[in-house]
């Protein structure tokens, strides 16, 4: 008579479906943890654009505020028998303004041409100048900080080819 040898299939199937019933947990924990962080993310999006909204709205109100002011000062100088002093006083309060914000202008004529501060409306041929020498400011240019706000408009010379 032979005896049959146990083949441990009932113990392997056991194992294998605890293994499997703990990897379908483990999935649904990581699962959830996805979910969570997904809408943990959208979450800090929204406040990131609320909190963006808000800071736009404070700067548009900061400078819709100096623009009122010069607005009034405006119509006063307008109102005024010697409207000159009103325009004084609007110029003064552009500069404060100006300088409070950091905001300088591009000392163009006489420099040598620097395509990343100015613009060039044309070039004018002249014998007493260098090459690419500015010889007059069309339009002033700003910076703001240390970052350009507005290029020079300018007109350069080019010395006459002999």
């Amino acid at each position: 008579m032979t005896t049959k040898k146990p083949t441990g299939k009932k113990k392997d199937s056991d194992s294998l479906k605890k293994e499997i019933k703990k990897l379908k947990q483990d999935l649904k924990e990581k699962d959830d943890k996805l979910l969570r962080s997904i809408a943990d993310f959208q979450n800090y999006q929204k406040r990131m654009e609320k909190e963006l909204q808000i800071c736009e709205e404070e700067t548009k109100k900061k400078y819709l505020s100096e623009l009122l002011d010069l607005n009034e000062l405006l119509k006063k100088a307008y109102n005024d028998n010697n409207p000159k002093e009103g325009l004084k006083l609007m110029l003064n309060n552009i500069e404060n303004f100006f300088e409070k914000e950091k905001i300088k202008p591009i000392k163009c004529k006489g420099e040598k041409f620097n395509h990343n501060f100015h613009h060039a409306v044309t070039t004018i041929e002249k014998d007493d100048c260098e090459d690419e020498i500015i010889i007059e400011e069309v339009k002033k240019g700003y910076m703001i900080n240390d970052k350009l706000l507005r290029p020079s408009q300018v007109i350069v010379a080019k010395n006459k080819e002999k």
